[in-house]
């Protein structure tokens, strides 16, 4: 954390002498604009030229200070920005509050763990690592936390990640461009429709007019200052026509080109600012190296296209301006040239625009995954192995505080299915979801929340919290049977981490015995990993016929000083203790 706090104090302090310098260009601006109406009235009441020279060199100045002043406004962007990350980080760390967007947009009730596991929502895992300013980079670590990876990608993300953990100052950086971007889904999704959309083409004849009666116009021009014949004025003004009924011929496709796309030259240019961040980076990882290398096409920089395109978008933007559009329009055919050169743009790079964004989405998903192993340095990256065996040590919960969360050390072979009891409160939810969570960040290269790993990624099967469907007329019990039938038919095509909760809940006891038993029989017969956990101690004796499956463990409580004490820690065997009599006679309940 001090290191958020000593870049909170260098960026605030770069802030403040932006700030001052900021200032001062903007009073300059207005002194200049001062002295050129001074200058100008002095010229015209004395026709004097050293009056006119003065003018237009303070002319000359204004511009010069305008181009400086947009250059501070944006340095102020990126240091306000990262002052408010370092904040943001300070704020997470400190548990005060999530500064960061939820991800709820993504939650599917369908998935097979998300939203058992609490993936997406507030407080969420997605939460707790989103590092991401734009749409493709928020979309893409969605995505990622929703498919465990094949051996070698998650080999290849880890090392990524380790790498860009070092990189505290380059991520944070290109953070703070992407913030100042302000991308979002609609515009997002505007530029993909662009790209996507059919081009037209211009006719051999049109090209020669576009080309040909501009240049017949700026000829009359001139041969009307070289001769001064009246007439060829009047040449210029039919010529000037025209270009406006040429003009006219394609406003319509001037139009489809461009509408909705008033803000998108500014939203490419940020991407291009963030490519450029990207491929003037030095990086080793195999990964890195190989999403840097997407960002080369045609002997130049993906940088260097992209602003092509977004100077040919704020070109394009003049047509909105009526007088400018007359003018330029009607003299040089401008916009129809500008359309021709997006349409030749597009044609030449319509197949690798994606590929660029998701360049960028893939540089903020990794960022975010490094973060959270820079702020939890003890967090470990698993080593993999194909034998079917997971164990982690001091495993525990990323999400809970690490001043007072429980690590505990935990075990899928020889046996590879856990019967779990304990009471209520014990910690036998919080335990599976550790399990889960973990797998999840295990299975995409990410650290986890334990001081040692080894796992075989599988796919991960929750069935721990559904909700009734009231739209779908849907009880809980049937929601639950269904996800149940889920899960088998996933484990008929392949083997699975299976994590279950309390299943049955909505029938007797008796019935949820029996089906509970019957589960676990068919869930090891198909050879899934897991645990379940349960209040049945009939359920707990399925081990004595398979013990080399199957095996007990248990969170216990302990009555202290009349006060229930959990220790969270998990133990072998079954649960002897109960609390639920205790704390209702402690609460007057009975």
């Amino acid at each position: 954390m001090t290191i958020y706090k000593n870049k909170i104090t260098d960026y605030s302090s770069q802030l403040h002498t932006c700030n001052k310098k900021y200032n001062t260009i903007s009073i300059l601006r207005t002194l200049s604009i001062l002295a050129i109406l001074v200058m100008g009235y002095f010229y015209l009441d004395s026709s004097d030229n050293l009056y006119s020279i003065a003018a237009i060199s303070f002319f000359i100045g204004f511009f010069i200070l305008m181009k400086i002043h947009a250059k501070l406004s944006f340095q102020k962007k990126i240091l306000t920005a990262l002052v408010n990350i370092n904040q943001n980080e300070i704020d997470f760390l400190n548990r005060e509050k999530l500064p960061f967007e939820n991800g709820v947009e993504f939650i599917d009730f369908q998935h097979p763990y998300a939203y058992d596991l609490d993936i997406f929502g507030e407080h969420s895992l997605f939460q707790s690592l989103n590092r991401t300013a734009t749409h493709i980079g928020k979309t893409t670590l969605a995505n990622l936390l929703l498919k465990v990876q094949p051996n070698s990608a998650i080999l290849a993300n880890q090392k990524a990640i380790q790498e860009l953990a070092t990189k505290i100052d380059w991520r944070q950086e290109f953070l703070a461009l992407a913030k100042v971007g302000q991308d979002s889904k609609s515009q997002y999704e505007v530029l993909l429709r662009w790209n996507k959309r059919d081009n037209f083409t211009f006719s051999k004849w049109m090209t020669f007019l576009m080309f040909a009666v501009p240049a017949l116009f700026i000829g009359f021009i001139v041969a009307y200052f070289i001769t001064s014949n009246l007439v060829l004025l009047s040449y210029v003004t039919y010529v000037f026509i025209l270009n406006m009924i040429i003009l006219g011929r394609y406003m319509k496709q001037i139009q489809a080109e461009i509408s909705q796309t008033s803000a998108i030259d500014a939203i490419i240019n940020q991407y291009s600012l963030l490519v450029q961040k990207i491929e003037k980076e030095s990086f080793q990882s195999p990964k890195l190296l190989e999403l840097q290398e997407k960002l080369k096409y045609k002997n130049a920089t993906a940088s260097n296209h992209l602003k092509k395109l977004s100077e040919l978008f704020s070109k394009m933007d003049s047509i909105n301006n009526f007088v400018t559009a007359i003018f330029f329009n009607g003299t040089v055919l401008f916009n129809l040239h500008v359309l021709k050169a997006l349409l030749n743009w597009k044609k030449e790079h319509h197949e690798v625009l994606e590929d660029w964004l998701e360049v960028v989405g893939e540089f903020e998903a990794l960022n975010s995954l490094a973060n959270n192993s820079y702020n939890n340095p003890d967090f470990a990256f698993p080593t993999l192995n194909t034998d079917y065996k997971i164990d982690f040590t001091e495993l525990s919960h990323p999400l809970l505080n690490p001043e007072t969360r429980v690590g505990n050390a935990v075990s899928f072979h020889p046996q590879s299915f856990v019967i779990l009891t304990g009471s209520n409160m014990s910690g036998k939810s919080t335990f599976l979801r550790s399990l889960g969570v973990n797998m999840v960040l295990g299975g995409i290269g990410a650290a986890v929340c334990a001081t040692q790993g080894n796992i075989h990624p599988l796919p991960i099967l929750v069935s721990m919290r559904l909700s009734d469907s009231l739209s779908d007329s849907e009880s809980y019990f049937f929601a639950e049977i269904k996800r149940l039938k889920q899960i088998m038919d996933a484990l008929e095509e392949q083997p699975a981490f299976v994590l279950l909760d309390e299943i049955l809940r909505g029938t007797n006891s008796d019935d949820k015995r029996d089906g509970t038993i019957e589960v676990v029989k068919k869930v090891i017969a198909k050879k899934a990993i897991g645990a379940i956990a349960t209040h049945d101690i009939e359920v707990c004796l399925t081990t004595d016929n398979y013990p080399d499956i199957l095996k007990n463990q248990c969170f216990e409580v302990e009555i202290v000083n009349d006060d229930l004490h959990f220790d969270y820690k998990l133990r072998d065997g079954i649960c002897r203790n109960k609390s639920a009599t205790f704390l209702m006679q402690k609460m007057g309940v009975i």
